[in-house]
């Protein structure tokens, strides 16, 4: 691999793509690996991760960051047709205080099922419950005026 892996060596995903931690591997190319997870919330979840290490969300190049969106989006698209998933969710949790646990950007693909034998995920909130719209409004202010 050409690619940067962690500095310190201590990076799993940086091992399973030098090899030297078993995965059961879903596709590969160039920038991206693809491995079944560990811990699925539901029937077929696994992790599309970039070759070259990122910490997170806010230190992965654009570059990398398009290749694993793009590589994640081709494979919901086929757990869609090959395992009969209603639905998928791309989840990626950048620091500890949004459930990171591996340091290493990744995008969760995570089939969704009616099915509830196949699908143990359950939502953190209640969607549908509205917050107060003018913290809604000075929110999107304080964020539009720094972009």
């Amino acid at each position: 691999m050409t690619d940067q892996v962690d500095p310190t060596g201590q990076c799993v995903f940086c091992g399973i793509v030098a090899g030297t931690i078993p995965y059961a591997k879903v596709a590969e190319d160039a920038m991206t690996f693809a491995f079944m997870d560990i811990d699925p919330g539901s029937d077929g979840h696994l992790v599309v991760i970039p070759k070259r290490h990122s910490a997170d969300l806010f230190e992965i190049s654009a570059d990398y960051l398009a290749a694993t969106t793009l590589t994640a989006q081709r494979i919901a698209k086929v757990a869609l047709s090959e395992l009969g998933a209603d639905g998928v969710n791309l989840l990626n949790c950048s620091g500890p205080a949004a459930w990171q646990t591996v340091f290493h950007f990744h995008l969760h693909v995570i089939p969704r099922y009616h099915d509830r034998s196949k699908d143990r995920l359950e939502l953190p909130f209640e969607p549908g419950m509205p917050a107060d719209a003018e913290a809604i409004a000075e929110h999107a202010r304080l964020l539009a005026a720094k972009l």
